[in-house]
Order: structure tokens, then C-alpha cells, then sequence
């Protein structure tokens, strides 16, 4: 497909009238230009696209000129990683066709060794990759065709899915055209190998960022509920939003949680565990964790979390901690409104909440190291279901240090106190990451763990990958900043299943971005 672009002069002039930290960052004018996602160049504003972080808006971006498509870069005098479990394993035929990463991973509450991850993979026209594993997470298969893309239209990723214990299925699904335009899509499976259409969780024409929780807990009187989270940004600035279903094929009116003028991004979805005692009512509670980005950029950031005791029909609004400076190397280059990891990865500090036994709610977040260090890890935790949280702590290690990086953390608990945490790290770097292929850019996905609920943790991080080289981002389909907006990780069984954006695949002369997966004990 021929992509359309404006000047380079029109293009840097454009984003340089954008004002950092404004609420609403758009380019100064646009062209009636229709797109291959089927919305017009001049919707860019109407639409908040440029605060939008899934792959559709950005492939609307990218035809209008106002961002640049992933390009490839020669990086193949890396060093590769230890074997990994592979989940992403489709052939590529070159590079620029081979972007996979973000994702989220969910196992079989009636057979642990049958797990899901779903994530995105552009392949042809469709960004949806989908694989199951029969055997705990040893072996991985990636069908093909991938089955979310067809029965919605076009699918543009964005992936949420969950096993439903009461219903016996797999749900899963992603943001596509045959929901109202650009809204949600879902399918489903009994064994997350064959997949059917199932319903549209919104019909939705802008819709972003969706997130997915079940109410697994047999003693609840929601058991069985599924909830979906998004950012619809046909309302107001992007109004976060939640829904829910009790049987997968009927879905209620969505609950505008946040419709205020202060944007409050959809970060992630998660309740309380199978086997945990309900601190509060008949009901497992529900959390949204949210945050205010302050406009973009380099602006402070807040993060908040909306609690739900009623099955998701009411929502209280409960800051956590003070606004805090975010990680921000440099700006994302064609949208100056998100905050860049160099060299290449989008990432404005979002986390993972998850809940444990007894009222205990979890949260991990990255923000601004202190003398220097770009990046750092941040948990925090309530022991009163949510109202009041504890001074965030740092909790991963070494020295500080302008290029020991570390970013994008995930969270899962489970009803007996045992909490994993996983993110990225550069604490094995000795220079700075500059560029794609420089060594200080090298990462690897590390874990620490609680056995008491996030009281105390274990003394070091354990290494769950390699060292994992940089990869690029070869696609002129997807935006040029991007590694993967976040990694949903959840625990089942005694395990917890992590799952990564992994560069150690070589595609020509390029490491390509894959998913990989690592299932580590609960202590």
C-alpha cells in the first residue's frame, strides 16, 4: 500500500506547534484524507489520536504523515539470549513483517497446563497474534490463521483474555472495525485452540487501551462476571469507561467511571483472587488503575485507582501517592505527547495492579530514578482494600546509575500472599543506549517476589530471561516508537506465568520484536 506523507518541513513544523504538556497535543492543521482504518486525516484532533496508543491510531497517524512507520535497523553483532519459550513462533519473511509484542497471558483454572497469550502481531492486514500452550509454558504454538482476525472485521490488537471458570471457556479479543468502527471485538474457546466470534464487548468508534478482569472466585456473588476497561475517546477527552458481562454474549451499558476534562488513562483491570477472603461486602472487589499524565510529555504524573463493591455499577476515585516525575529520555520523536525509553520503547510509567488475601491490594509503577538514574521501580501497597497506600519503595536493585535502566513492570498475587513482580532492567549495561544495536541498549526481564502479601520481598531479583538484545522496530505499519505498550502478567496454580517483548530473533540483519514466556514458582 502506497503511504501518503506530507513534506518533512510541514511534518517538523506541525509538531513543533505542539505544546509540551498540553492536555490535547495535535498538528496545527489536517488534510480530508481518508485512511486505510477508515477515518479521515481531519478526525486526528476530534478523535484525540495522538494520545491514543493502540496500533489503529497509530496506522492512521502514520498515513496522514504526521508519525513515521518503524523502519529496519542492521543490528545482527548482538549477542543472542539463552533459550527462551518462544510464544510469538511464526515465520516471518522479513523483518518489516515480523513486529510482535505486548500482551496478556492467562492459564486454565480447570487444567494449569493449558495457557493462553494473546498479543500483537501485524501480519498482512490484521495486528492479532494469538498462542496455546498444552503443556505448562514449555512449548508454545501460534495458530495460524490467527483466529481474532476474521468475524470483527479488521483487527487492529490492543489484546485482553481470560479463562472464565463458571462458564468453562476462554474469552478473548481485541479493538476492531466490526464494533461500531473501531470498537471492541471478542471471541472465544473451551481449550484456546479453536476459537469461535463470540459478541462485541462496545460498539465503539474510538475506542483504546482495553483491559480485561474475571471474577473467578466461587464464593462471590458476581462470580463469573467479566469486566472490560477502555478509554472511548468519542466522549469527552477520552472517558475511562468499564463494562461487564455475565455470560459473554450480553454486555451493560457502559459506566463512564472518569468523563471529567483531565484525562485518565486506562492502565490496567484486576479483582480479587480465587480463595481470597472479601474484605468488603458479598462481592470481589473490583480495581481500575487509572493515570493522569499530566498533558504528556515529561509532566507529572498521578496515579489513581477506582474501586468497585457493587459488580462494577458504581466506582470511588482513590489517589495513589503524589505525583511523581516519570522516566522520559526523550520524547517519541513523530508524537512528542508520549515519553520515550530510549532507544525506541513508549512507555509513560503504567503498571499492573493485582489483589491479594485480607484486603491487601497491590501496585507497581516506573517513574524518575534519583542522581541521575533514568528509570526505577516503584511498589506500593493498601491494606485496607484500597483507601489508603503505603510511600512507594523502590524495589529493584543496584547502584544508581544514568544507564542502568529499569521500566514497564508487571504484577500478579494470589489468595495465599504471594506476589510477583517483573520489568524490564539494564542493570547488567556499563554504557549508555543511544541508538538501536548500541550494547548499553542489551535488557533483561527480572523478578522479585513476596511470600507475605508485599510486606517483605526477596532479597534479589531473579533473572526470568537472557539477556535480551534491543530489538527494532522494522514495520512501517506501526509506529516507529514502540516496544509494546504494557505485559498483563496473572498466577494460577502456584505459578506465576510472565510473559516479555524479546529481541533474540534475527530476521535478515535485524532482531525482530517477539513474545516470549517464563512461568516461575509462587514462593
Amino acid at each position: 500500500m502506497k503511504i501518503k506523507t506530507y513534506s518533512r518541513t510541514f511534518a517538523y513544523l506541525a509538531l513543533s506547534a505542539l505544546l509540551l504538556g498540553a492536555c490535547a497535543m495535535q498538528p496545527t492543521s489536517a488534510v480530508a484524507q481518508m485512511t486505510s482504518v477508515g477515518i479521515d486525516c481531519s478526525q486526528i484532533q476530534a478523535l484525540g489520536l495522538l494520545k491514543q496508543d493502540n496500533l489503529g491510531a497509530g496506522r492512521v497517524l502514520i498515513e496522514c504523515g504526521v508519525v513515521q512507520g518503524g523502519h529496519a535497523e542492521k543490528t545482527s553483532g548482538l549477542p543472542l539470549t539463552p533459550p527462551d519459550v518462544r510464544v510469538s513462533n511464526r515465520n516471518c519473511s522479513s523483518a518489516s513483517s515480523c513486529t510482535k509484542s505486548e500482551n496478556m497471558v492467562f492459564a486454565n483454572t480447570s487444567n494449569p497446563l493449558n495457557i493462553v497469550v494473546n498479543y500483537n502481531d501485524h501480519n498482512g492486514s490484521s495486528y492479532s497474534g494469538t498462542s496455546y500452550s498444552n503443556d505448562g509454558g514449555t512449548t508454545f504454538t501460534e495458530i495460524s490463521p490467527a483466529p481474532f482476525a476474521s468475524g470483527h472485521g479488521t483487527n487492529y490488537g490492543d489484546p485482553i483474555v481470560v479463562y472464565n471458570s463458571k462458564l468453562g471457556k476462554f474469552f478473548g479479543g481485541d479493538l476492531v472495525t466490526g464494533c461500531g468502527g473501531f470498537g471492541l471485538g471478542l471471541w472465544s474457546s473451551t481449550d484456546g485452540v479453536t476459537w469461535s466470534t463470540a459478541s462485541c464487548v462496545h460498539n465503539g468508534g474510538s475506542d483504546d487501551r482495553p483491559s480485561m478482569w474475571v471474577d473467578n472466585e466461587p464464593t462471590s456473588g458476581t462470580y463469573g462476571r467479566m469486566y472490560v476497561s477502555w478509554n472511548d475517546f468519542t466522549v469527552g477527552v477520552g472517558a475511562l469507561s468499564v463494562t461487564h458481562s455475565d455470560d459473554g454474549v450480553t454486555w451493560a451499558a457502559p459506566v463512564r467511571v472518569d468523563n471529567t476534562s483531565t484525562f485518565a488513562r486506562d492502565v490496567q483491570i484486576t479483582g480479587s483472587p480465587v480463595g481470597a477472603t472479601r474484605y468488603e461486602g458479598a462481592n470481589s472487589t473490583v480495581f481500575i488503575a487509572s493515570m493522569d499524565e499530566g498533558g504528556g510529555g515529561c509532566a507529572t504524573r498521578q496515579n489513581m485507582i477506582y474501586k468497585s463493591l457493587d459488580g462494577g455499577l458504581t466506582w470511588t476515585k482513590i489517589l495513589i501517592g503524589a505525583r511523581f516525575k516519570p522516566i522520559c529520555d526523550a520524547l517519541c520523536s513523530s508524537n512528542s505527547y508520549f515519553a520515550q525509553v530510549n532507544p525506541i520503547i513508549r512507555h509513560m510509567g503504567w503498571g499492573e495492579p493485582g489483589v491479594g488475601p485480607n484486603g491487601v491490594v497491590h501496585y507497581v509503577f516506573a517513574g524518575l530514578g534519583t542522581n541521575g538514574d533514568p528509570g526505577d521501580i516503584f511498589y506500593t501497597r493498601s491494606a485496607d482494600n484500597g483507601v489508603t497506600w503505603s510511600t512507594p519503595i523502590v524495589i529493584n536493585f543496584g547502584p544508581d546509575a544514568p544507564f542502568k535502566e529499569q521500566w514497564m513492570p508487571s504484577l500478579s498475587a494470589d489468595a495465599a500472599g504471594g506476589v510477583t513482580i517483573s520489568w524490564y532492567d539494564r542493570f547488567l549495561s556499563t554504557s549508555a543506549c543511544n541508538k538501536v544495536g548500541d550494547a548499553g541498549c542489551n535488557y533483561v526481564r527480572v523478578s522479585r517476589q513476596s511470600s507475605d502479601n508485599g510486606v517483605t520481598f526477596t532479597d534479589k531479583p531473579l533473572a526470568v530471561s537472557g539477556l535480551i538484545p534491543q530489538p527494532a522496530q522494522a514495520d512501517s505499519g506501526v509506529v516507529s516508537c514502540y516496544a509494546g505498550d504494557y505485559d498483563y502478567d496473572t498466577t494460577l496454580s502456584g505459578s506465576a506465568f510472565i510473559t516479555w517483548t524479546d529481541g533474540s530473533r534475527v530476521v535478515g540483519s535485524t532482531h525482530v520484536q517477539d513474545v516470549n514466556f517464563s512461568a516461575i514458582p509462587v514462593p
